[in-house]
């Protein structure tokens, strides 16, 4: 299931960009952060995939959304201009950014990859 965050949840289960100038993932597991509207119709495309592999890779990473109407101040701390964008938040190393609807190979290829390092 994702879980929808707002900006006090993502400096708990990310990133707390108040505290720290650098980079410290703060979550227990590596996680992606979609960052969308509701109004966006590929953010819409998407959404059921995310849903997907927070099913099938539960209890190994986290799957979260970020509203950019909602927080805008996180859109913007991102530098977030288009949507839908993809944070992805390995346990160690920088976070890497995927912007537009991606298909659900290239996301289990991302995970894989930046968050799992298969």
């Amino acid at each position: 299931m994702t879980e929808v965050l707002n900006k006090q949840t993502f400096l708990d289960k990310v990133f707390n960009y108040e505290k720290n100038k650098d980079w410290v993932f703060e979550g227990d597991l590596p996680c992606i952060i979609d960052f969308y509207a509701d109004w966006c119709q590929p953010c819409k495309m998407v959404a059921p995939i995310l849903e997907e592999l927070s099913d099938e890779y539960a209890g190994k990473i986290n799957i979260y959304k970020v509203n950019t109407e909602v927080e805008q101040e996180l859109a913007g701390a991102f530098g977030i201009k288009s949507i839908p964008s993809m944070l992805f938040c390995p346990g160690e190393g920088q976070p890497q950014m995927a912007v537009g609807a991606l298909p659900k190979e290239s996301l289990v290829q991302a995970i894989n990859d930046v968050l799992l390092k298969k």
